[in-house]
């Protein structure tokens, strides 16, 4: 095997496709966690209570978890280019809608409908990047593209609080042109992704016929040392359902921060959600822009996997316990700490399926974890507002999400597997 030529492949393969999975990702996650940003206006507008909200915020995740399965598959069937292309349109329209939504009825349809729209396209990027690059790079990779969450933190806190501050534009609240600007940018992403995605390196018209054949020969070897490519081993694998526990804990960890730090900073600055309270929330996720270019790109260095993922998630377990106790300037401090572990931990996560599966039972077993993981999104805001109406204390909701994070550091340790891919790329849980 010509190593230039899959060295080419690889490089035009990152110059080609992680620009555009990020922009879809940034699209995504802010067109699901612009609620937060809206919280406060939009409850005070329609009449919305706090258990409904955390009910709307985490129902999102109920078609989401028990779609992913499916979606991948169908995926799989269809092909990219279709199949994102027309879930990135859909969902794009149902965040529009979301401006609608003065009711607790509208509120939780709408939230159910945008979930299903989004349940294939994650898993769906997560198995592109298993079919695009060889192992040895896929940490780097999914590194690269996990920047999507913090952009989109970052960059959209600050475009989420200006469009907050429309308010009384045209007659509509703020949160109104919030729902409807941000979710029009996603419907442009996919109209585009007919003209960009191709549905496999075989048919990529931006690689020469040697790179195709170079990275097709590599993937094919790899796909000869994997565990099984069968859909029900994956499901009945002691490993797989391990991971989908411990993705599950990590979601927790994330959303139940996610959903709740524009309200959580704004407490500390001692103001209201706006503008200025947006850019200091974005403070965590430039902190973890840098931790995610970093900590899976040493991981793909290094060949190691568990121990990395296991102290990554360990910090943010600690950052987000800690984030509840202390004063405002240190508070902010811990939250970058946790920012930085929860997002850079994933990509870290997402070799191990890798080497673990292939083919039909990759693209299940990835829909199986996720799934899991959507449910503790879903578990994640009911989880905060219960522990801090239990103990009347908000710390008390914080704790309970870093137990969660030390919960799955536990079961990471607990993994205990060392499993060689091949001299040259040899890769350790």
């Amino acid at each position: 095997m010509n190593s230039a030529l899959l060295e080419g492949a690889v490089k035009k393969n990152r110059a080609h496709l992680i620009p555009f999975m990020l922009t879809l990702y940034v699209l995504a996650f802010l067109d699901r966690s612009n609620i937060g940003f809206a919280k406060e206006a939009y409850q005070l507008d329609t009449g919305l209570s706090n258990e409904a909200y955390a009910l709307g915020a985490g129902i999102f995740f109920v078609m989401y978890a028990f779609l992913g399965i499916p979606a991948n598959l169908l995926l799989c069937k269809l092909g990219a280019r279709k199949w994102i292309g027309c879930t990135t349109l859909l969902w794009g329209f149902l965040s529009v809608a979301m401006a609608w939504a003065d009711s607790e009825a509208k509120f939780l349809l709408i939230r159910t409908l945008l979930g299903a729209a989004e349940a294939g396209f994650f898993p769906g990027m997560i198995y592109l990047t298993a079919q695009w690059f060889p192992q040895r790079n896929r940490a780097s990779i999914m590194g690269l593209f996990y920047m999507g969450a913090p952009l989109a933190l970052s960059l959209g806190s600050p475009l989420s609080g200006a469009l907050l501050e429309l308010h009384g534009f045209l007659g509509y609240a703020g949160w109104f042109w919030m729902f409807v600007i941000e979710g029009m940018l996603a419907v442009l992403a996919g109209a585009f992704t007919f003209f960009w995605l191709d549905d496999s390196p075989q048919q990529a018209r931006f690689l020469s016929v040697e790179e195709k054949q170079a990275l097709t020969a590599q993937l094919a070897s790899e796909e000869q040392q994997k565990v099984t490519s069968r859909f029900a081993d994956a499901l009945r694998s002691g490993r797989v359902w391990q991971l989908a526990m411990i993705y599950m804990a990590i979601q927790i960890a994330v959303y139940g921060l996610i959903f709740f730090l524009p309200t959580q900073v704004a407490a500390l600055l001692g103001t209201k959600v706006g503008f200025t309270a947006s850019l200091v929330t974005a403070i965590p996720w430039v902190a973890a822009l840098a931790g995610t270019l970093f900590i899976p790109r040493y991981s793909d260095r290094t060949g190691e996997r568990r121990i990395i993922a296991a102290l990554t998630l360990l910090a943010a377990g600690i950052g987000i316990g800690i984030s509840g106790l202390v004063s405002p300037l240190f508070a902010i401090l811990a939250l970058c700490v946790a920012a930085v572990g929860f997002i850079a931990v994933q990509p870290v996560f997402w070799t191990m399926p890798g080497q673990l599966l292939s083919g039909t039972a990759l693209a299940a077993g990835i829909g199986f974890i996720n799934l899991f993981g959507a449910v503790g999104g879903f578990l994640a805001p009911l989880i905060r507002v219960k522990a801090e109406s239990f103990f009347a204390s908000d710390a008390a909701g914080l704790l309970a999400l870093a137990g969660a994070a030390l919960i799955g550091t536990l079961l990471i340790f607990l993994l205990g597997v060392r499993r060689s891919l091949a001299p040259s790329t040899q890769i350790r849980y």
